[in-house]
């Protein structure tokens, strides 16, 4: 067996049991409303943890991410405020902005082999300060293209909705699935990875895999700030605290080692979904509260870390023996 594919199978296993508990108690957690809505609830986290599963595959962080995402709906609340431009305008503005923020980054971690925690650090006080000039208070976006987006769903059999925002993020993972799996920036991304002694033998260009990673971090952080702010409805420069944390913890459960290297995006999608799981079994049990979805969540982390670590010491004793 794979030992490195040890974490995913383990989030697979978890995400399973989970579910089969929570259909025991609560035998309507197998219908189509009860789905879309798990996609929906946590289509701008997936989002943005595909850009961080891309990250810490290259062994870096970003913590910049739920800056960005309270940014971005701040921006487009005002920018329909107060210039009268379309969504899609808006978006490509944002989306632009977004990616050179997270390609600024990426160069400044390269040129000044500065670590990628205080550069991103810089990065979530930069973006959240720019929400606060643009706006203090909550922004509410009155436009009918907004009003259309929100209402836009397929009708599932038994009249679950899935919804435009769930299925941009299941897309969104493929996308990141491709990119993680079947590009050259992708190997490029697991060699960085893997130590810049095995990037170098594979000959990749650092410098440039870094900005791109980060890039398409900051873009994925703009696509989850759009996907956000038709959500909500509003841009509030309060947003989304701590989000950056919830996406790597998703990482995480998913089987990502945080030292980089290894890890699949599809171990994401299914830890951004545990952990929806979980809130949701927190709301149909109703006598539970909300803190506990941290508990449970702050314990797998450590089971996952912890499994981790036993991995890496197996390979290493591998290796030890192979030597021999």
């Amino acid at each position: 067996m794979n030992t490195r594919a040890l974490p995913l199978y383990a989030t697979i296993a978890i995400f399973l049991l989970a579910w089969l508990v929570f259909w025991l108690q609560f035998p309507t957690v197998l219908s189509t409303r009860v789905i879309g809505n798990l996609l929906t609830d946590n289509a701008y986290l997936g989002i943005v943890a595909v850009g961080m599963t891309l990250v810490i595959l290259s062994g870096g962080i970003d913590l910049s991410v739920g800056a960005v995402i309270a940014f971005s709906g701040v921006f487009i609340a005002v920018m329909l405020r107060d210039t009268g431009l379309h969504p899609l305008v808006v978006f490509a503005m944002l989306l632009a902005l977004t990616t050179a923020f997270g390609a600024a980054m990426g160069f400044l971690i390269d040129r000044l082999a500065m670590p990628a925690f205080i550069v991103t650090l810089a990065g979530m006080f930069l973006a959240r300060g720019a929400a606060y000039i643009l706006s203090i208070d909550s922004v509410p976006i009155q436009h009918p293209f907004y009003q259309s987006l929100q209402s836009a769903y397929w009708l599932m059999p038994g009249r679950g909705r899935l919804t435009l925002i769930g299925v941009l993020m299941v897309l969104t993972f493929v996308l990141g699935m491709v990119i993680a799996h079947r590009t050259r920036f992708g190997a490029s991304v697991y060699a960085l990875g893997g130590g810049e002694a095995t990037a170098r033998l594979m000959g990749v260009r650092q410098g440039r895999t870094i900005v791109m990673v980060y890039a398409f971090s900051g873009a994925m952080a703009g696509l989850s700030g759009i996907v956000f702010s038709i959500y909500t409805g509003s841009g509030y420069s309060l947003a989304t605290v701590g989000t950056e944390l919830t996406a790597i913890a998703a990482v995480v459960i998913g089987g990502t080692l945080l030292t980089g290297g290894s890890g699949y995006m599809f171990g994401t999608f299914i830890g951004v979904l545990t952990m929806g799981l979980i809130q949701t079994y927190i709301v149909f049990d109703g006598s539970l509260s909300s803190w506990w979805t941290k508990i449970v969540i702050g314990i797998l982390l450590l089971a996952f870390i912890l499994l981790q670590k036993g991995i890496m010491k197996l390979s290493d004793l591998r290796l030890a023996r192979q030597a021999r």
